[in-house]
């Protein structure tokens, strides 16, 4: 007989059919007409109405997922690298070379437990001193809140106060670090806001310019196939498309644009040359720059070439980008006689021009382009095209919430707690850190509390070398830059050698054959948890305004974990129980669906309808409010208002926005932003 589940996935709510305990088909969440709510309505420039069709687009590789869950690359016992022993020699030459053996979870829980308590003394009051040990997760392998890595992995950790490995924030670098220095400020990580973006542009933009950005591939991040059917109605009303990328992009043959094709890394020169066009035609928005921005003089003299006697001109920029000046000059015209969107990346930021050789001046030089044609007017924005639908704020928490969050919940213990060690290590440079015994690096990596973060001077060792090393998700191998590094560090042999490499995964990525001792890790589709579909939290708040419909999914545990793999939440139980702090761990024996129910209770959304019905039912779509109202984002700054979006008006993500005041801070005076 067929069963059929919910679930939560990267990219997509999904319903998942089930027949003799095994999965047979994954399709996108299938929900009764009758479940919808009303639908939110947009109208264009020439009074056209469009709404959103009642199915959930999710990504295509979802529907592969099944394929993923019986993947012959599947980890499915616990495993010891057969010359690694803990009592002699351990051998980390021939990490990646040697064989494993299948052991028991009890085998495997003691050796880890005995080499945590061997590194990792407690005090009297039973403080682990676990600077010794570091860890780090993969992004985003799985989903769900009570499951993934920021509950089980941040709280297992942080008990043991481990010395972290700081990220390094890779889809976005050159916004993060160079963007906050333009907008003066350092909410979202330099990326700028996206409320309400579509419909001010089907009502006011008459260009958009696709700048290092393809959204039919990369989905909104985790929205799917969502915004696809917006760029559907976007060419119907014959918006005028331009594609900036040294590649013709997916998105691109589909909407037929003007294709500008600069060499990489280029640019910023190209950006510059546009910049340079409208200052000698007079072309750019006196009122804003006089208005809303500070250090437009530095800037122009800059660009004329008045500071480094190197006018950037449109010849000057087609020698750097190998595009002709005529079509630098025409499309510089072009865009100063229109309402643009800069659509810099799928979340107005990240795109791959940002991730190059100082792609932070990629940034800066978007958000002065903006500025120059009055960014937040009508129509002129930072718009990735992949989010600004209309969305109901009610607050559910993300799988990386800030903790303040949560209030004084019981469901905040789960979170990721504070570490009494003082080191960090960093994740580009940790191999070579702990291979050479020394280190030191600059930033917080993700730096959400100041600009200043971004100065802060790390140094490694400050309590002492790391021993132990637990890798947890996805392999870095194929991901970061030059891993052979990430071989040489664990086949590191001598005084700064690692002494225990524990993987924790449901595959065998490139990493996991590097460890000594390896634990299987099961998929979302073997155990319950809850989550938001594209909602992350923390930094990248609000996400679900990259959906047609906001839904919140009850993820079913469809069949039983394959082979001996176990949840991430029970893997650290079993070493909790052998540390001895089991109860303090589970915050006195909470299941993973005690801490969903927990999870829900503590959301705004509980009032609307209660646990036993979502529990039920599987999935609960918030409508859009009957008297919705738009506040496009940055309307209000470029009108001289209070902020008025939603990072500001919800009380639980409200932040402290320099540019709410209108008044630049005193460290953007100093760096003349």
């Amino acid at each position: 007989m067929e069963k059929v589940f919910t679930n939560l996935t990267t990219g997509g709510p999904i319903s998942v059919y089930v027949e003799d305990g095994k999965i047979t088909r994954i399709r996108p969440l299938q929900v009764p007409e009758e479940d919808y709510p009303k639908a939110w309505v947009i109208e264009d420039k020439n009074g056209k109405k469009y709404s959103p069709p009642k199915a959930m687009r999710i990504a295509q590789n979802i529907l592969a997922e099944r394929n993923r869950l019986y993947s012959e690359d599947r980890i499915l016992y616990p495993m010891k690298r057969v010359d690694w022993d803990p009592n002699g020699e351990r051998n980390p030459q021939n990490r990646g070379k040697s064989g494993y053996v299948r052991i028991s979870w009890d085998e495997a829980a003691t050796l880890i437990a005995n080499e945590i308590n061997r590194l990792a003394p407690r005090d009297e009051n039973g403080v682990f001193d676990g600077h010794a040990i570091t860890a780090i997760t993969g992004s985003h392998h799985n989903w769900g809140i009570v499951g993934y890595k920021m509950a089980p992995f941040g709280r297992f950790f942080s008990m043991l106060n481990f010395t972290p490995i700081l990220d390094n924030p890779d889809s976005w670098e050159g916004w993060m670090w160079g963007a906050p220095h333009m907008w003066g400020f350092y909410w979202r990580l330099g990326q700028p806001e996206q409320f309400d973006l579509l419909p001010d542009a089907f009502k006011n933009t008459d260009m958009i310019v696709f700048w290092s950005n393809d959204p039919d591939s990369t989905h909104g991040i985790y929205s799917g196939q969502e915004s696809n059917i917006w760029r559907v109605w976007l060419k119907e009303m014959g918006m005028k498309c331009v594609f900036i990328d040294p590649f013709y992009n997916y998105t691109n043959a589909v909407m037929d644009g003007t294709w500008f094709a600069p060499r990489p890394g280029t640019d910023t020169a190209l950006a510059a040359a546009i910049a340079y066009q409208w200052i000698i035609d007079d072309t750019y928005d006196h009122f804003y720059i006089e208005n809303r921005t500070i250090g437009f003089d530095e800037f122009k003299a800059y660009i004329l070439g008045e500071e480094d006697g190197e006018p950037k001109t449109c010849e000057w920029a087609a020698e750097k980008t190998g595009i002709p000046a005529r079509r630098i000059r025409a499309l510089a015209k072009e865009w100063a006689s229109k309402r643009v969107a800069i659509a810099g990346g799928v979340r107005g930021g990240e795109g791959s021009a940002c991730r190059t050789a100082y792609g932070t001046e990629e940034a800066r030089f978007i958000i002065a382009l903006a500025a120059m044609q009055g960014f937040g007017k009508p129509g002129v924005s930072i718009w990735g095209t992949t989010m600004g639908a209309p969305a109901d704020y009610t607050w559910f928490p993300g799988y990386a919430e800030p903790d303040s969050h949560m209030g004084k919940s019981r469901a905040a213990n789960i979170k990721y707690a504070a570490t009494n060690v003082t080191q960090r290590l960093y994740r580009l440079n940790y191999p070579e850190d702990i291979m050479e015994g020394k280190g030191e690096f600059i930033g917080d990596g993700f730096c959400g509390q100041s600009i200043d973060q971004q100065f802060n001077h790390h140094e490694y060792p400050i309590e002492g070398k790391i021993k132990m090393f637990w890798r947890y998700g996805g392999s870095f191998m194929g991901t970061m830059t030059d891993t052979n590094r990430y071989v040489q560090m664990y086949r590191h042999a001598g005084e700064n050698q690692i002494d225990t490499v524990i993987n924790q995964d449901c595959w065998f990525g490139g990493e996991a054959k590097y460890a000594d001792l390896i634990l299987p890790a099961c998929t979302n589709l073997e155990r319950n948890d809850l989550g938001e579909w594209s909602v992350g939290g923390g930094y990248t708040t609000h996400a679900e305004i990259g959906n047609n419909w906001r839904v919140i999914v009850r993820e079913q545990k469809c069949v039983e974990p394959l082979g001996e793999s176990k949840s991430d939440y029970e893997i650290f139980q079993e070493v909790a129980k052998k540390l001895g702090v089991w109860e303090q761990y589970t915050d006195g024996g909470k299941t993973e669906d005690e801490w969903a129910e927990a999870y829900w209770n503590i959301s705004e959304l509980s009032k609307r309808c209660s646990w036993e019905e979502f529990n039920k039912k599987g999935y609960y779509i918030v409508p859009v409010p009957e008297d919705y109202e738009e506040h496009p984002a940055f309307r209000w700054y470029y009108e001289g208002r209070d902020c008025d979006t939603q990072d500001y008006l919800n009380p639980k993500i409200k932040v402290e926005n320099c540019m709410n005041t209108m008044e630049p801070t005193e460290h953007s005076k100093e760096l003349g932003t």
